[in-house]
């Protein structure tokens, strides 16, 4: 990984990618930025506590993350091949991760394959968490 300074600390032992012959392998991506170390949309009051979320804000740290980690090895959106979603709303936050995908994948023919799976809760402060597969070989169908 050349640009590591870049792409956010992980939460517990494990790598940000791996490689796999043609294949690169990306550990689910939350909304963390990482020059800041602080989860994406998320407001506190003066006493600390979480009083607001702007879930919008957390996909699009998500798919900035996601961008920091395929071009620190070359890769772009372009080679995307799968993605798993992982949503605590599932009825409220859908709507939104689809609008974004298709402002983020937009233009891709044809786009990645996506499973969006509602889950209990997720590490930290997120909402959303996205597990990406990439390709080298870009014209996969």
């Amino acid at each position: 990984m050349s640009h590591e300074q870049k792409l956010t600390r992980p939460l517990a032992t494990y790598s940000h990618l791996r490689r796999s012959g043609d294949l690169l392998f990306l550990a689910g991506q939350g909304c963390r930025d990482p020059e800041t170390n602080v989860w994406a949309g998320v407001s506190f009051d003066a006493n600390g506590q979480l009083i607001g979320v702007d879930f919008e804000a957390q996909v699009r740290g998500v798919f900035k993350n996601i961008e920091a980690v395929l071009q620190s090895e070359g890769y772009s959106r372009k080679h995307v091949v799968d993605v798993q979603v992982f949503l605590t709303d599932m009825e409220k936050q859908f709507p939104t991760v689809n609008r974004i995908w298709d402002e983020y994948f937009g233009g891709l023919n044809p786009p990645p394959t996506r499973t969006t799976i509602g889950v209990r809760e997720l590490p930290g402060l997120n909402q959303v968490e996205m597990k990406v597969i990439a390709s080298t070989k870009t014209s996969i169908t």
